[in-house]
């Protein structure tokens, strides 16, 4: 059965995958888990197999590092709910302004220093970049770009404490998870086409920013309003196809 929430979650992933503060140091992080220079990559005419075998593997764990920190997120968010469940509705409002005030800075109305914070390793040598360490790696940049990409990721969060059992909200942050980590395992696959890609496409991030700031305010709307469900089936009906996933 289609669940917008789901949906919404991966959707949600994807969008923070190409928005200003991942996409252009994705190309980095791509030399990094192959061990092999950015410059070298781009001169190559054929990216040599090791060098693409090591960084789809890395990729495969750093996403999963990723992942890991979100589903904890999910199941905290989940448990403090329930600790608080007879204040469910003072939450959803808070939740709904926060998420409010973070569209408002993605379309650039205002300007929170502490979301555009971005957080970077040390390029040092990459040449014996375990796959243990690509997992490490992943923790640190959940960790690092949470801020970052934080107007999304509470959207989500929130929506997952809200669920009515543990397994949905810790549920939401994996799909979350898989949409912002699986662009950078398809780019590992596809290391000379995505870096060209990333060249073309940086001209409209600042347009994705703003995509960013209006679906956070239409879901703060949604959220206060208890409307999400009303979405669900307007799209049930909309599209039938979707009662088929």
């Amino acid at each position: 059965m289609f669940d917008v929430t789901f949906w919404g979650a991966f959707i949600g992933g994807l969008v923070v995958f190409f928005s200003p503060c991942i996409l252009p140091i994705v190309p980095f992080y791509l030399s990094y888990m192959a061990g092999a220079g950015l410059s070298a990559l781009g001169d190559q005419d054929e990216i040599p197999a090791d060098v693409r075998r090591q960084a789809v593997m890395s990729s495969v764990m750093f996403s999963l590092g990723i992942i890991t920190v979100f589903v904890l997120l999910g199941a905290a968010a989940f448990s403090v709910s329930q600790a608080f469940r007879s204040y469910q509705t003072e939450f959803q409002y808070v939740a709904a302004a926060i998420i409010f005030v973070m569209g408002l800075h993605f379309l650039g109305v205002i300007r929170i220093g502490l979301l555009d914070r971005q957080f970077q390793v040390s390029a040092g040598d990459t040449s014996n970049m375990s796959i243990l360490g690509s997992y490490v790696v992943g923790l640190a940049f959940a960790a690092g770009w949470t801020p970052c990409v934080g107007g999304v990721l509470t959207a989500v969060v929130m929506t997952a404490s809200f669920e009515e059992t543990a397994y949905r909200g810790v549920g939401l942050l994996f799909v979350f998870g898989i949409g912002l980590t699986l662009p950078f395992v398809i780019a590992a696959f596809f290391i000379k086409p995505f870096l060209r890609f990333a060249a073309r496409f940086r001209k409209h991030l600042p347009l994705v920013e703003k995509a960013m700031g209006v679906l956070l305010i239409i879901f703060a709307v949604l959220l206060v309003t208890n409307s999400i469900n009303i979405i669900a089936n307007w799209m049930l009906q909309v599209f039938p196809a979707f009662t088929n996933f």
